[in-house]
Protein backbone atom coordinates (compact mmCIF):
# COMPACT_ATOMS: atom_id res chain seq x y z
CA UNK A 1 0.00 0.00 0.00
CA UNK A 2 2.84 2.40 0.85
CA UNK A 3 5.77 2.66 -1.58
CA UNK A 4 8.31 2.66 1.25
CA UNK A 5 8.37 2.37 5.00
CA UNK A 6 8.99 6.09 5.50
CA UNK A 7 5.38 6.85 4.49
CA UNK A 8 3.74 4.15 6.61
CA UNK A 9 2.37 5.37 9.92
CA UNK A 10 4.05 3.79 12.93
CA UNK A 11 2.04 1.01 14.60
CA UNK A 12 1.42 3.21 17.65
CA UNK A 13 -0.49 5.73 15.48
CA UNK A 14 -2.88 3.18 14.01
CA UNK A 15 -6.14 3.17 15.96
CA UNK A 16 -8.19 0.05 16.70
CA UNK A 17 -11.79 0.15 15.47
CA UNK A 18 -14.23 1.80 17.90
CA UNK A 19 -16.15 -0.56 20.18
CA UNK A 20 -19.81 -1.19 19.37
CA UNK A 21 -22.29 1.02 21.24
CA UNK A 22 -23.46 -0.25 24.61
CA UNK A 23 -27.15 -0.08 25.47
CA UNK A 24 -29.10 0.28 28.66
CA UNK A 25 -32.87 0.19 28.27
CA UNK A 26 -32.54 0.89 24.58
CA UNK A 27 -30.62 4.14 24.86
CA UNK A 28 -26.97 4.00 23.83
CA UNK A 29 -24.63 4.79 26.72
CA UNK A 30 -22.26 6.23 24.17
CA UNK A 31 -24.02 7.59 21.11
CA UNK A 32 -23.19 6.41 17.62
CA UNK A 33 -21.78 9.88 16.95
CA UNK A 34 -19.46 10.46 19.88
CA UNK A 35 -18.67 13.93 18.56
CA UNK A 36 -22.19 15.14 19.41
CA UNK A 37 -23.48 15.79 15.90
CA UNK A 38 -26.64 14.80 14.08
CA UNK A 39 -26.08 11.79 11.81
CA UNK A 40 -27.70 13.65 8.89
CA UNK A 41 -28.43 17.26 8.06
CA UNK A 42 -31.75 19.02 8.40
CA UNK A 43 -32.25 19.16 4.63
CA UNK A 44 -31.13 15.57 3.85
CA UNK A 45 -34.73 14.41 3.41
CA UNK A 46 -33.93 12.91 0.02
CA UNK A 47 -31.80 10.21 1.65
CA UNK A 48 -35.01 8.47 2.82
CA UNK A 49 -37.69 9.27 0.24
CA UNK A 50 -40.38 7.02 1.73
CA UNK A 51 -40.07 8.68 5.14
CA UNK A 52 -40.06 12.11 3.49
CA UNK A 53 -43.28 11.37 1.60
CA UNK A 54 -45.00 9.93 4.67
CA UNK A 55 -43.95 12.93 6.76
CA UNK A 56 -45.29 15.38 4.17
CA UNK A 57 -48.62 13.60 3.55
CA UNK A 58 -49.39 12.13 6.97
CA UNK A 59 -47.07 13.67 9.59
CA UNK A 60 -48.97 12.17 12.52
CA UNK A 61 -47.48 8.72 11.82
CA UNK A 62 -43.75 9.54 11.90
CA UNK A 63 -44.31 12.01 14.75
CA UNK A 64 -46.07 9.31 16.77
CA UNK A 65 -43.20 6.89 16.16
CA UNK A 66 -40.57 9.49 17.11
CA UNK A 67 -42.47 10.53 20.24
CA UNK A 68 -43.07 6.94 21.42
CA UNK A 69 -39.38 6.07 21.20
CA UNK A 70 -38.28 9.39 22.70
CA UNK A 71 -40.74 8.85 25.58
CA UNK A 72 -39.40 5.30 26.03
CA UNK A 73 -42.82 3.78 25.44
CA UNK A 74 -44.68 5.63 28.20
CA UNK A 75 -47.33 6.64 25.67
CA UNK A 76 -48.12 4.83 22.44
CA UNK A 77 -47.51 5.99 18.91
CA UNK A 78 -51.27 6.15 18.31
CA UNK A 79 -51.88 8.51 21.22
CA UNK A 80 -49.05 10.84 20.18
CA UNK A 81 -50.20 10.78 16.56
CA UNK A 82 -53.82 11.46 17.50
CA UNK A 83 -52.89 14.38 19.72
CA UNK A 84 -50.67 15.78 16.97
CA UNK A 85 -53.57 15.53 14.49
CA UNK A 86 -56.02 17.23 16.85
CA UNK A 87 -53.57 20.09 17.42
CA UNK A 88 -52.99 20.36 13.66
CA UNK A 89 -56.68 20.47 12.78
CA UNK A 90 -57.91 22.69 15.63
CA UNK A 91 -55.06 25.14 16.18
CA UNK A 92 -52.40 24.69 13.52
CA UNK A 93 -49.84 24.91 16.34
CA UNK A 94 -48.76 21.28 16.34
CA UNK A 95 -45.17 22.49 15.91
CA UNK A 96 -45.06 23.51 19.59
CA UNK A 97 -45.90 19.93 20.59
CA UNK A 98 -43.43 18.39 18.15
CA UNK A 99 -40.57 20.76 19.09
CA UNK A 100 -40.77 19.47 22.68
CA UNK A 101 -39.82 16.01 21.44
CA UNK A 102 -36.93 17.36 19.39
CA UNK A 103 -35.61 19.03 22.55
CA UNK A 104 -36.07 15.82 24.52
CA UNK A 105 -34.24 13.77 21.86
CA UNK A 106 -31.38 16.27 21.73
CA UNK A 107 -30.97 16.02 25.50
CA UNK A 108 -31.01 12.21 25.44
CA UNK A 109 -28.33 11.99 22.76
CA UNK A 110 -26.43 15.22 23.55
CA UNK A 111 -27.08 16.65 20.08
CA UNK A 112 -26.51 20.32 19.26
CA UNK A 113 -29.37 22.75 18.83
CA UNK A 114 -28.77 23.55 15.19
CA UNK A 115 -29.28 25.31 12.81
CA UNK A 116 -31.35 27.33 15.34
CA UNK A 117 -33.46 26.60 18.39
CA UNK A 118 -35.87 23.67 18.31
CA UNK A 119 -39.05 25.75 18.25
CA UNK A 120 -37.93 27.73 15.21
CA UNK A 121 -36.81 24.58 13.39
CA UNK A 122 -40.23 22.99 13.90
CA UNK A 123 -42.24 26.17 13.22
CA UNK A 124 -40.55 26.96 9.92
CA UNK A 125 -39.39 23.55 8.68
CA UNK A 126 -41.37 20.91 10.53
CA UNK A 127 -41.31 18.19 7.84
CA UNK A 128 -37.51 18.45 7.54
CA UNK A 129 -37.11 18.43 11.33
CA UNK A 130 -39.25 15.31 11.74
CA UNK A 131 -37.44 13.54 8.90
CA UNK A 132 -34.10 14.34 10.54
CA UNK A 133 -35.28 13.05 13.93
CA UNK A 134 -36.65 9.88 12.33
CA UNK A 135 -33.34 9.25 10.52
CA UNK A 136 -31.40 9.91 13.72
CA UNK A 137 -33.34 7.26 15.64
CA UNK A 138 -32.90 4.81 12.76
CA UNK A 139 -29.17 5.56 12.71
CA UNK A 140 -29.06 4.77 16.43
CA UNK A 141 -30.46 1.30 15.79
CA UNK A 142 -34.20 1.72 16.29
CA UNK A 143 -36.64 0.01 13.93
CA UNK A 144 -39.30 2.70 13.86
CA UNK A 145 -42.07 0.30 12.82
CA UNK A 146 -41.62 -1.77 16.00
CA UNK A 147 -42.13 1.05 18.49
CA UNK A 148 -40.37 1.24 21.83
CA UNK A 149 -41.52 -2.08 23.27
CA UNK A 150 -40.79 -3.97 20.04
CA UNK A 151 -37.27 -2.54 19.96
CA UNK A 152 -36.72 -3.50 23.61
CA UNK A 153 -37.94 -7.02 22.95
CA UNK A 154 -35.70 -7.29 19.90
CA UNK A 155 -32.75 -6.01 21.92
CA UNK A 156 -33.30 -8.20 24.98
CA UNK A 157 -34.51 -11.38 23.34
CA UNK A 158 -33.15 -10.94 19.86
CA UNK A 159 -30.27 -13.33 20.31
CA UNK A 160 -30.87 -15.98 17.71
CA UNK A 161 -29.39 -19.33 18.57
CA UNK A 162 -28.64 -21.79 15.81
CA UNK A 163 -30.86 -24.85 15.86
CA UNK A 164 -29.56 -27.66 17.99
CA UNK A 165 -29.10 -30.86 16.05
CA UNK A 166 -29.26 -34.05 18.04
CA UNK A 167 -26.60 -36.30 16.69
CA UNK A 168 -25.38 -39.57 18.00
CA UNK A 169 -21.77 -40.49 18.15
CA UNK A 170 -20.94 -43.48 15.98
CA UNK A 171 -17.75 -45.47 15.84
Amino acid sequence: MYPSNEYAPPPSVQQPPPPPPQYTTGIPIQGMNSDGRWSTGLCDCGSDVSNCCLTCWCPCIPFGQIAEITDKGNTSCAVHGALYTVLLLLTGCQCIYSCMYRSKMRQQYMLPEEPCNDCLVHCFCEPCAMCQEYRELQHRGFDMSLGWHGNMERQNHGVVMPPFAHTEMKR
